[in-house]
């Protein structure tokens, strides 16, 4: 159930994209969630609330992705709908934060679309999908595909999450899985497909804004050696850095308690 924020929708290029901003300060900052099975409108004000320590500063925008998915969309055709999104909302030069698959999104907007990005956050997230890694994703497209919720919800979590916040939460995703419909299925399955094959880590250096790599080193997702490669194509530039957690898991951009202030300091240039 929506809350209090209103959600809202641009069209750009025959894609329609929901939205939400909050907070009054002059400059945008800008948030791609990473995936999930339902939609992270539902949760808006939860994310307001989490970022409240941005709003003095900036006006902040947290994006969906487009509403009517083709069977195939890859990465690259996210980060071309929400380039164009952000024109058309008549954004540019945003602090662009985007954790997981939004990472891969970020990047790829940063590389394509520099005019649009003044300083880059990546957090939770990979310049490649490997294998190995995508392993995991299989496992929860299967089980999208299968049409068993509860199972996906519990599988999600369990990779996102320390072990002791997982066992906390699987009530909660429990209940949660027992919302969610058919369609959300099929979209999750459509867009975690999407990170197959998906691969930037030729390209980061052309990369040119101020980049602020936030990852963890016991990532059960995508491994925290990724976020630690994304940080070496930056190595030596001294507007770029990188800050590993322990002990948070994928999810460390929900569960540290200093990461919006860590990307606070990082957007105001302290």
């Amino acid at each position: 159930m929506r809350g209090k924020i209103r959600v809202e929708t641009v069209g750009a290029d025959g894609a329609r994209m929901d939205y939400v901003r909050f907070g009054q300060g002059d400059r945008a900052f800008v948030i791609l969630p990473g995936l999930s099975v339902d939609s992270v409108m539902k949760y808006a004000d939860a994310v307001a609330e989490a970022y409240k320590p941005l709003t003095d500063d900036f006006t902040v925008y947290l994006f969906d992705r487009r509403r009517e998915l083709p069977e195939a969309y890859s990465v690259c055709d996210m980060a071309r709908d929400t380039a164009a999104a952000l024109r058309a909302l008549g954004l540019a030069q945003v602090d662009l934060f985007g954790a997981s698959q939004g990472g891969m999104i970020a990047m790829t907007i940063a590389v394509e679309h520099p005019e649009l990005v003044r300083r880059l956050i990546l957090g939770s997230t990979s310049a490649r999908m490997d294998q190995r890694h995508f392993g995991t994703i299989a496992r929860w497209i299967r089980l999208a595909e299968s049409g068993d919720a509860e199972a996906l919800y519990l599988a999600f979590g369990e990779a996102l999450y320390p072990r002791e916040v997982f066992e906390q939460s699987r009530a909660v995703l429990t209940a949660a899985a027992k919302t969610v419909t058919d369609a959300d299925l099929k979209r999750f399955a459509i867009l975690a497909e999407g990170l197959n094959g998906f691969d930037m880590t030729r390209r980061l250096s052309q990369i040119q804004c101020p980049v602020l790599v936030i990852g963890s080193r016991d990532d059960a997702v995508l491994g925290g050696e990724a976020s630690e490669g994304i940080a070496s194509a930056f190595a030596g530039r001294p507007d770029c850095e990188i800050h590993m957690y322990d002990g948070y898991g994928h999810a460390a951009y929900d569960l540290a308690p200093d990461y919006k202030a860590r990307i606070l300091r990082f957007c105001l240039g302290e």
